[in-house]
């Protein structure tokens, strides 16, 4: 077993696994109630760790923690341009209607990005 990730909270540490077993690399998630003892011990230990089973997958793996790494992290809001809900500027299909929001098109200085519908 090899450590692959090191997540800043649960939530990331159990999208990068759920990347990794969708690749078909078994992992596991370690760590996962330790944040509760931040403080007792030192809080780089209450990290939620992604480990993957067999060595042989790591370089595979940390392709796919690189993708994951890579994605933008944005509080950017973008509208639907079917349904006009707004989603986070990370989702690629519309949380309400399910239409794609694929190609960014924003004008600086405006609150809301809109998205071309190419996955339609």
């Amino acid at each position: 077993m090899k450590k692959i990730y090191s997540a800043n909270n649960l939530m990331e540490a159990q999208i990068v696994l759920d990347m990794l077993e969708h690749a078909l690399i078994p992992a596991q998630l370690f760590n996962q109630h330790a944040q509760g003892g931040t403080g007792d011990i030192p809080f780089t230990h209450a990290y939620p760790e992604v480990w993957v089973i067999r060595d042989a997958d790591y370089e595979r793996g940390r392709k796919i923690v690189q993708q994951y790494e890579a994605i933008p992290q944005s509080d950017t809001i973008i509208q639907c341009p079917t349904c006009g809900e707004e989603n986070p500027s990370n989702f690629q299909l519309c949380w309400h209607c399910n239409c794609g929001l694929e190609t960014v098109t924003t004008e600086p200085g405006t609150p809301h990005a809109s998205r071309n519908n190419s996955l339609k």
